[in-house]
């Protein structure tokens, strides 16, 4: 592991076009050499886009595989890149809401585009931030990444098995906590709403967290820029009347905002994840072979 991170820290000296070409040339070989993530690709696609073709689908995971590559090289940017050429290359749109943030309980729901750790560092940049953290196996690959986050602001990484009781403390105290809503972790504190059409356990997490403390729920979703200049990490609006009084009702309208951002770049959403994993009582495994 360290020489796979001394051979990372050595590709951020690279200009972005080099090294993500280099990623998507990586994505590429993955595709064909790893046939358990490209049959877990390829069945996701399937159930959510019925509507394309099946060479329109193998085309958006090849290209997922080569977006996800390049995402993973170019942290060594946000790694061990100078500040300054950080803040050039991610562009926040249209800005960070600093002072919402100050002000009040928000969370910032940032589902699983590769380029998830762009947001993540996009925000820090401008405000402290709290989020669930999961140690890695690896030791070293553990601290590298907790340096990576936290290399330039507040950054507060709480345990998942804490509870939700240091969050809330941490949004009080100006932290904005950013939220992953888009796992199956199973079927606990998660309720089967469609995804693309498809029953998929979700978590209700983010309307329960915002009912309980008056927070506001804002979208943050990172994605490349085209001919390799950096990447766009767009701020929404916080959403009006959520998360109302249905629990439910609510987790199904922040599954239908996804989808209509995954469709605007279907190839960088995180595909080789087993989104349908946990199925209701007496259905199949979707995955099997």
């Amino acid at each position: 592991m360290q020489i796979l991170l001394g051979f990372m820290w050595l590709l951020h000296f690279l200009p972005l076009p080099i090294l993500g070409r280099f990623g998507e040339i990586i994505g590429t070989i993955f595709y064909y050499i790893l046939p358990s993530r490209r049959h877990i690709t390829l069945t996701n696609l399937r159930l959510c886009f019925p509507e394309k073709s099946e060479a329109e689908r193998k085309t958006i995971a090849k290209q997922h595989f080569r977006a996800y590559a390049r995402s993973v090289f170019e942290r060594s940017i946000l790694w061990w890149s100078s500040e300054e050429r950080v803040r050039k290359l991610i562009h926040v749109e249209p800005a960070v809401p600093k002072e919402m943030i100050a002000a009040g309980p928000v969370i910032l729901l940032c589902p699983h585009f590769v380029s998830l750790d762009v947001a993540g560092i996009g925000l820090v940049l401008e405000t402290p931030i709290c989020s669930i953290y999961a140690p890695q196996k690896n030791k070293v690959f553990d601290e590298a990444l907790k340096n990576g986050r936290n290399r330039f602001g507040l950054v507060r990484l709480l345990s998942r098995a804490e509870g939700v009781k240091p969050i809330i403390r941490a949004m009080r105290e100006g932290y904005g906590f950013l939220m992953l809503p888009d796992m199956d972790f199973g079927i606990k504190d998660a309720e089967f709403v469609p995804f693309f059409g498809v029953p998929a356990a979700t978590l209700t997490a983010p309307a329960r967290i915002s009912a309980a403390t008056n927070a506001k729920v804002v979208p943050v979703i990172a994605t490349m820029l085209p001919n390799y200049q950096g990447w766009r990490v767009s701020v929404h609006p916080a959403w009006e009347n959520y998360p109302g009084k249905d629990i439910v009702a609510a987790t199904r309208f922040m599954n239908e905002f996804l989808e209509e951002q995954i469709r605007l770049t279907p190839a960088e959403y995180f595909w080789s994840h087993r989104r349908f994993k946990t199925r209701p009582e007496g259905e199949a495994d979707l995955y099997r072979q």
